[in-house]
């Protein structure tokens, strides 16, 4: 399908158009489907624009993945089909490893991915061949690879994985969650939740991971001020003046009717 560029909702017509084609070659689930339409109902609230508490949660990523040791992205049918290019560029500025990891997991859905990632340039893509377990998960989630998600310190998990965001939590690691929903248990239980569209807010990340590569006080200094309580808060406080400005926008215009004296 052909979309024109002036069409008001192009992006997000083109998003979709991406997930559909993904879904009938078999790189996404039709739960992911299901997922993505959610997250969209949360997009147009947040102005389909990151805010600024997302802008200060990605540059808290960056700098976390900056500064750590082992540091993975988590990627899913989902972040393969809408941003598997975004993904590998922002893995190459860290840089990072990067692993399939799957909740609806089959050999030849992960083989998609993988091939998907290694179009868009990937390399060495890990999770065909996992050797370990994440303790605490029962899903196949938990399927991952020594050497990369498993003994990874922080480890990016765009779009919804509550379960998994809390099981690494739990084993020691920064959990940075890419989630538009911020009341969702990836956004609470992650370590930095970045409430944004995925493609927004990987390009954001690679942004300020330019920035911060040359500045290590400036990450440092950022992972010291970054509250997650404050900024889950902050973005509350945006979303209830979004819902303030729409609603200002819905009410009707009010005609006023000038009053006739009683002696005309």
């Amino acid at each position: 399908m052909r979309i024109p560029k002036s069409h008001p909702r192009y992006a997000s017509l083109v998003r979709r158009e991406r997930l559909v084609r993904a879904w009938k070659d078999g790189t996404v689930v039709p739960e992911g489907l299901i997922a993505h339409g959610r997250g969209e109902a949360f997009d147009y609230l947040l102005g389909e624009e990151s805010s600024a508490p997302a802008l200060v949660a990605e540059k808290a990523a960056a700098a976390a993945l900056l500064r750590a040791k082992r540091p993975v992205i988590s990627v899913n049918g989902n972040v393969a089909a809408l941003a598997a290019r975004e993904v590998v560029r922002l893995a190459r500025a860290i840089p990072a490893r990067i692993e399939v990891n799957l909740f609806h997991r089959t050999p030849a859905r992960v083989r998609r991915i993988v091939r998907r990632l290694e179009a868009a340039g990937a390399e060495a893509v890990l999770g065909t061949r996992p050797d370990a377990r994440i303790p605490g998960l029962e899903s196949k989630r938990a399927l991952s690879d020594r050497d990369g998600i498993f003994t990874a310190d922080v480890v990016l998990v765009p779009l919804e994985d509550g379960d998994r965001a809390e099981a690494l939590a739990a084993m020691g690691k920064t959990v940075i969650s890419v989630d538009l929903n911020p009341l969702s248990r990836t956004s609470q239980r992650a370590t930095i939740p970045v409430v944004d569209e995925l493609t927004r807010a990987l390009a954001n990340i690679r942004k300020f991971v330019g920035e911060l590569q040359d500045a290590p006080g400036e990450a440092a200094r950022m992972l010291r001020a970054y509250d997650k309580a404050g900024n889950l808060g902050a973005t509350y406080s945006f979303l209830e003046w979004r819902l303030k400005v729409l609603r200002r926008r819905a009410r009707p215009t009010r005609t006023r009717t000038r009053r006739r004296s009683p002696h005309a």
